[in-house]
C-alpha cells in the first residue's frame, strides 16, 4: 500500500516528492535553501552531485509507502535507472518552507 503523493501531510515534503517524481530539476532546485546539505546512508554528500546522479540523470522515483513526525519521515520504495528498486528511509528539515537538509538510506 502507498499513501498518494498529493496526501502527504506537510506541504514541502509534498513539493519535494512531487518534483523528483516529475524529474522537474527547477522546481526540485527551488524547494531547497541556499546551502541545503543532504546523507545517503549516513554520509554527507554534495547535493547538486548527488541529486543529478541518483534522481536527475537516472530517473529517481518514489513511492511512499508511510509517513511520520507530520510528514517529515517518509518510507519509501525508490527506483532508479542506475540501481533498481530498494527500500528506503527519507528524514527531512523544513525551515520557512524549504528543505535545508535532507537524510536517505536503506530501510
Amino acid at each position: 500500500m502507498s499513501v498518494p503523493v498529493d496526501q502527504l501531510s506537510d506541504p514541502t515534503v509534498r513539493a519535494f516528492v512531487t518534483a523528483l517524481n516529475a524529474n522537474d530539476r527547477a522546481a526540485f532546485q527551488s524547494l531547497l535553501t541556499p546551502g541545503a546539505t543532504m546523507s545517503d546512508d549516513g554520509s554527507d554528500r554534495d547535493v547538486a552531485d548527488w541529486t543529478d546522479r541518483e534522481v536527475f540523470s537516472s530517473n529517481g522515483h518514489m513511492d511512499v509507502e508511510t509517513e511520520a513526525d507530520g510528514g517529515l519521515s517518509l518510507i519509501a520504495n525508490y527506483r532508479n535507472d542506475t540501481w533498481g528498486a530498494m527500500r528506503t528511509a527519507w528524514r527531512f528539515t523544513v525551515e520557512d518552507g524549504k528543505v535545508s537538509r535532507f537524510e536517505t538510506g536503506q530501510a
